[in-house]
């Protein structure tokens, strides 16, 4: 290789780095309804749905368990090593209750997903949760933890932020899924 060959190479980096079809998160507080939607979306639009729990346990990308919340606490060094390769080749909807793990550069769109208080707390209830922790995520819901980490992690144009209180609001949200989608030629 030449000189110049070879620095082309070592920048090509960053460009096979990025994804090369879009990749959606789908975010919010447990129960708001991201699996139900990230689920339906990838069956409307031909996407792969992430579930990163389901990853994080069928894989063993797990450190420990948090007694307190009743929740596993993942290795996240092996769970973005292990997501890398199919994030970078693109066509995912990823859903996960954390937003701030992950590369900025693997979303192209970002869905914070918001639900009524109400809502919420008979989708925590139905799931079995103890009292600690639908409180826990009630309380995550109405301070706006996941929109405010959003916000953080990711720059604005790429954010959009929807209520999942119904069916309805599902099917609108997929079907401005696939119109960004469309918008993009893809």
């Amino acid at each position: 290789y030449s000189f110049c060959t070879l620095l082309e190479v070592l920048n090509m980096d960053h460009d096979y780095r990025t994804p090369k079809r879009p990749n959606i998160l789908i975010t919010g507080t447990p129960g708001v309804g991201k699996t139900s939607l990230a689920r339906a979306a990838a069956e409307a639009t031909g996407m792969t749905h992430m579930n990163v729990g389901d990853i994080v346990k069928e894989n063993g990308f797990i450190l420990g368990k948090d007694e307190e919340y009743d929740s596993l606490i993942p290795d996240e060094d092996a769970l973005l090593d292990h997501m890398e390769d199919l994030m970078v080749e693109g066509g995912n909807i990823v859903d996960y209750h954390s937003s701030e793990l992950f590369p900025e550069r693997w979303f192209q769109l970002v869905i914070v997903l918001r639900c009524t208080t109400e809502n919420l707390y008979d989708r925590l209830t139905s799931r079995g949760y103890s009292e600690r922790k639908r409180e826990e995520n009630l309380n995550c819901e109405i301070m706006g933890i996941p929109q405010e980490e959003v916000t953080e992690s990711y720059q604005p144009d790429i954010i959009r932020t929807y209520q999942s209180n119904t069916v309805e609001d599902q099917d609108d949200i997929i079907e401005e899924i696939q119109a960004w989608l469309k918008q993009r030629g893809w």
